[in-house]
């Protein structure tokens, strides 16, 4: 596994650039899921580099194919987007018109649609769009474009 980290880290075996294993992120409360940064790019991986994140890991299509094809990983996957649409689901800080959650959406949008499918990112896609509304619609136009946006590249 050593030549797809982030699989490993998926799939419970391997750690991220912190030396955490999934696991230990699950385990964050809200105040170090809203607070610490360096965790979404291993949970939520993507073909391009993070401009937040400098030297956080870039998706290559090799791993892509091994996470689609690795039922741990999968699950370490599911895990992830379960534990962040609880904290959209109990926190409220991100509903307003500009937040960082708003990029992390996109980002778990962009990648569960590649690596889940494109069911499992409209029904994300449909859970804060829908949070979004009965909080009186706060988050900005571009930022829902770019949600919608990333579903269409699914």
């Amino acid at each position: 596994m050593s030549q797809h980290p982030v699989r490993g880290f998926l799939a419970g075996s391997g750690r991220d650039g912190a030396g955490r294993r999934l696991a230990d992120v699950l385990a964050f409360d809200d105040a170090h899921i809203e607070d610490v940064h360096d965790y979404i790019q291993w949970c939520f991986p993507l073909h391009e580099a993070s401009l937040a994140v400098p030297g956080a890991p870039v998706l290559s299509r090799a791993e892509a194919e091994a996470i689609r094809n690795d039922p741990a990983a999968l699950s370490g996957l599911r895990a992830a987007l379960g534990r962040m649409t609880r904290f959209y689901a109990e926190t409220e800080g991100w509903l307003r018109s500009h937040d960082h959650n708003h990029l992390r959406i996109t980002r778990i949008l962009s990648a569960v649609s590649d690596l889940l499918g494109s069911e499992a990112a409209a029904e994300f896609h449909a859970f804060v769009t829908a949070r979004n509304g009965k909080a009186g619609a706060p988050v900005n136009a571009t930022s829902l474009r770019y949600w919608d946006s990333a579903l269409r590249r699914a």
